[in-house]
């Protein structure tokens, strides 16, 4: 496995694996007709618009597998929100439901931490839903609950936890 630094020329392997993720992790949380009318041509369109606004900082890397297929991807940069001070944050983590457990997750935490620290942050934070079973993974790397805040998505009101560490 590989973690390396993404560029536009993963726009389609990322929009694959966050069209995919969503609709494995999410299933059940978020409605599926949601879920179904997500698009890759969409994902693809977003991720370029991405890639040419990133800000002084911010990041995307990839976890590829032995052939060169990109199965994960991570996206960090300095923290977008006012409701909480911590200097970083973790946009994204996605990885493929095949590839899950098998210490890829960390390895794409790992580096996204590393990257953040090299960019002189020394906390950070991320958004994860109250329902995802991807909390217990964060919380497993010392990140606290610190706060909570209704999202909409589609039509449904969901519950997301701000995850934090001050120390990083």
């Amino acid at each position: 496995m590989k973690i390396r630094e993404a560029n536009l020329q993963d726009v389609e392997g990322i929009a694959h694996v966050h069209l995919l993720s969503w609709r494995e992790t999410y299933s059940g949380i978020i409605s599926e007709s949601y879920l179904s009318n997500l698009s890759i041509e969409q994902r693809k369109k977003n991720w370029i618009w991405t890639f040419n606004n990133l800000n002084i900082n911010e990041f995307i890397c990839v976890a590829e597998d032995l052939n060169g297929r990109i199965v994960g991807f991570s996206n960090s940069g300095k923290n977008r929100n006012t409701e909480y001070e911590h200097e970083g944050e973790i946009y994204a983590i996605y990885l493929l439901k095949e590839y899950q457990n098998k210490g890829i997750g960390r390895m794409l935490f790992d580096f996204s931490v590393r990257r953040l620290r090299s960019s002189g942050y020394k906390s950070m934070m991320l958004w994860v839903l109250k329902d995802n079973p991807t909390l217990g993974f964060y919380k497993s790397f010392g990140g606290t609950v610190m706060g909570e805040k209704m999202i909409k998505i589609g039509e449904q009101e969901l519950s997301e936890l701000a995850v934090g560490w001050n120390v990083i």
